[in-house]
C-alpha cells in the first residue's frame, strides 16, 4: 500500500468525511508509533498532522536524542535508531543502532515506515478550534478539521504537544507546577536553589536608571514548593553546520532590536572580566551536541541561551493565532540572539568569529527557509487520567502491574522565568536535572477517566505531574508509549472495550513480542535488536 499524503493547504480542498479503526492526531514521533504501531496490528489507520512536516522534534531539530540509558529502548522506538543506522550504513564500523541524526533523515525515516504499513496521512488538517468534536455519552464519535473534513473512529488518539482534542473532549487535564504538597513531591513547585543553567556572574539587571532590562521578568520568587501556571521555556533546537558549502547565514529577524539583549551584552562583559583575558567560546553560550556530516544541534546552556524564558506561559490554552503569535516571537528572538552574536560589537570579535564559523544547514528544513519547522514545546497540558504518574513512580515505586515500556532520563525541567532573586542579582528559576534510576511505564497514564472519555488514548500529554512529565517527555519514549498505544488500540476494537478495560496483561506480552523493554539490564547490545531486525531495510552496498 501506499502513503497517501495532503500537501494542499486545507482551504483549497473540499470537506469529506472518512471513516477509519483509529485517527490519530498529531504525527510527533508518538504519533507516527502510535499510528504505525496500530496499523502493524491490522486497524486501519489515519494520521493527522495540524502543519505540514512528520515527526516533531524528532525531525525538528531535537538531533542529539536524549536517551538515557540506552538498554530501556526497545520495540518501535529503538528500530527508529536502528533504521538511521542502516541510512548511514553503520554497519561498516560494526554499530547496529545510530542514536544522533540529521534532521531530514529522521524525517525521512518516518514517511517510510508510514507508507511501509499504509497508514493515511493528512497534513495541514487542524482540529476546528471550536466545536471540533462530536461525542456521544463519553465516547469520541467523530472529530472535524478546519477545512471541514470529518474524520470518525472507534478509537482516536491526541498525540500532539499541545493535547488540543484531548481538552476538546472535556478530558481533565492541567499545567503548569504543582504544589510540593499536592502529591507529596520534593522537587515540585518553586525551586530556590537551581545552580545548573545559572548566572555564573553577579548581575543586577538593571540600566544606569535602575529600571528592569528587558528578558527578565518582573514576578517575586515566591516560596519553596509552591505550585504555578508558569510553564518552563521552549525554544528552537537549530540544526548548524560548519561546512560552508552547506552553510546559509543566520537570519537578521524582521523586528530587531538589539536593546532586547542588553542583560546578554552585560554577562559578556562579566565573563570577559573573570576569564582574565581568556578567549569566550561560543560552548559556553550553547549546548552543542554533533551529529553526523559536519553538522551540530544547537540547545540552551547557561545563563541567557536560547531558552526564552517567560514567553511559553500562555502556549498550553492559548487560541491558534496567540499560539502563532507566541512562535513567531520564539524566532524572532532566537534569530536576534545569533545576530546579535554574530554582529554586535559589543561581542568580542574572536566570539563573533566563532558564531559566524556556524550557518543553518542548506539541506535541512528546505520548506521553512532551513529553519526549524517545530518549536520545542517542552510540556504543555498533562492529562489527569485514570493515574497520575508522580515523583514516587520515578524514583521509589518503579515497577508497574500494567507496564508498557520504561524511561530513564533524569528529572529534567528547564527554567521557568528569569527575576531578580532575594540578593538583588538576576535569578533563572525552575531548573531540575535529577537523575533517576530505571522505571516502568504504566498503561493507565495514557487513558482519561472512564466517565470521560472511553475510547481516547493520550501518548504524549499524558497524565503525569511536572516532576515526572519532566522525565517522561523524550522522544524515545513518546515512541514506547505510542508503539502500545495502537496496540491497545487494537485490543479495545476486538474486545469491544472501553480503553480503560483491555487485558493489560496481554498488552505487556505483546509488547514484550514486538521487542519493547520491561526491564533494566544493564548489558550493551540489547537482545530486543534481535526482535526487530526483520523490520530493518537492508544495508546500502558499500561500493
Amino acid at each position: 500500500m501506499k502513503l497517501l499524503l495532503v500537501f494542499l493547504s486545507a482551504s483549497a480542498l473540499h470537506a469529506a468525511t472518512a471513516t477509519y479503526d483509529i485517527v490519530v492526531y498529531g504525527a510527533t514521533a508518538g504519533g507516527v508509533a502510535t499510528a504505525v504501531s496500530a496499523a502493524r496490528s491490522g486497524l486501519k489507520v489515519a494520521l493527522l498532522e495540524p502543519r505540514r512536516n512528520i515527526g516533531g522534534m524528532a525531525s525538528g531539530g531535537l538531533q542529539r536524542t536524549d536517551v538515557g540509558r540506552r538498554e530501556v529502548i526497545g520495540g518501535m522506538a529503538l528500530e527508529f535508531y536502528a533504521r538511521a543506522a542502516v541510512k548511514y550504513n553503520m554497519s561498516r564500523y560494526l554499530h547496529d543502532v545510530a542514536w544522533l541524526m540529521e534532521a531530514h533523515i529522521a524525517e525521512t525515516i518516518f514517511k517510510e515506515m508510514l507508507q511501509e504499513e499504509g497508514v493515511h496521512v493528512f497534513l495541514h488538517r487542524r482540529l476546528r478550534e471550536n466545536n471540533g468534536i462530536v461525542k456521544d455519552g463519553a465516547a469520541i464519535r467523530e472529530i472535524v478539521t478546519e477545512n471541514g473534513d470529518i474524520y470518525r473512529a472507534k478509537v482516536f488518539a491526541d498525540a500532539t504537544y499541545e493535547g488540543d482534542l484531548m481538552a476538546q473532549a472535556k478530558v481533565s487535564f492541567t499545567w503548569g507546577r504543582e504544589s510540593s504538597r499536592e502529591y507529596n513531591e520534593s522537587l515540585a513547585g518553586v525551586r530556590t536553589n537551581t545552580p545548573k543553567h545559572q548566572f555564573v556572574v553577579k548581575l543586577t539587571g538593571r540600566d544606569a536608571q535602575g529600571k528592569l532590562l528587558p528578558e527578565i521578568q518582573s514576578d517575586k520568587l515566591g516560596n519553596e514548593g509552591d505550585g504555578d501556571r508558569k510553564v518552563q521555556a521552549y525554544n528552537f533546537r537549530l540544526v548548524l553546520t560548519q561546512d560552508k558549502s552547506n552553510q546559509v547565514p543566520f537570519p537578521k529577524p524582521n523586528n530587531y532590536d538589539p536593546k532586547r539583549f542588553e542583560l546578554l551584552a552585560q554577562l559578556i562583559a562579566a565573563l570577559e572580566q573573570k576569564a582574565a583575558g581568556r578567549p569566550l567560546h561560543y560552548r559556553e553560550f550553547f549546548g552543542v551536541g554533533f551529529i553526523p556530516n559536519h553538522k551540530a544541534d544547537f540547545n540552551n546552556y547557561g545563563g541567557f541561551s536560547t531558552d526564552y524564558l517567560g514567553k511559553s506561559w500562555d502556549y498550553p490554552n492559548a487560541s491558534y493565532a496567540r499560539r502563532d503569535e507566541i512562535w513567531r516571537d520564539h524566532t524572532e528572538y532566537t534569530q536576534g540572539l545569533f545576530w546579535f552574536l554574530a554582529h554586535d560589537p559589543r561581542v568580542p570579535q574572536s566570539l563573533r568569529n566563532d558564531i559566524n564559523s556556524w550557518g543553518l544547514s542548506k539541506d535541512e528544513f528546505t520548506d521553512n527557509h532551513h529553519w526549524p519547522h517545530q518549536l520545542y514545546v517542552r510540556e504543555a497540558r498533562r492529562m489527569i487520567g485514570e493515574y497520575v504518574m508522580s515523583q514516587k513512580d520515578i524514583q521509589t515505586e518503579r515497577t508497574k502491574p500494567d507496564a508498557i515500556g520504561m524511561g530513564s532520563y533524569n528529572s529534567d525541567s528547564h527554567n521557568v522565568q528569569r527575576i531578580i532573586g532575594p540578593g538583588g542579582f538576576v535569578f533563572n528559576e525552575g531548573d531540575m536535572q535529577v537523575p533517576v534510576q530505571p522505571y516502568q511505564i504504566p498503561y493507565r497514564m495514557i487513558t482519561p477517566k472512564r466517565a470521560e472519555s472511553t475510547n481516547l488514548l493520550v501518548p504524549v500529554c499524558f497524565s503525569a505531574t511536572h516532576v515526572a512529565y519532566s522525565t517522561l517527555r523524550m522522544e524515545p519514549q513518546y515512541m514506547i508509549i505510542g508503539q502500545a498505544a495502537g496496540i491497545a488500540a487494537k485490543m479495545a476494537i476486538d474486545a469491544n472495550l472501553p480503553v480503560q478495560s483491555i487485558d493489560t496483561g496481554q498488552l505487556h506480552k505483546a509488547l514484550r513480542n514486538q521487542g519493547a523493554i520491561m526491564d533494566y539490564v544493564p548489558t550493551p547490545g540489547s537482545p530486543a535488536l534481535n526482535r526487530i531486525r526483520r523490520l530493518l531495510p537492508v544495508p546500502p552496498r558499500v561500493q
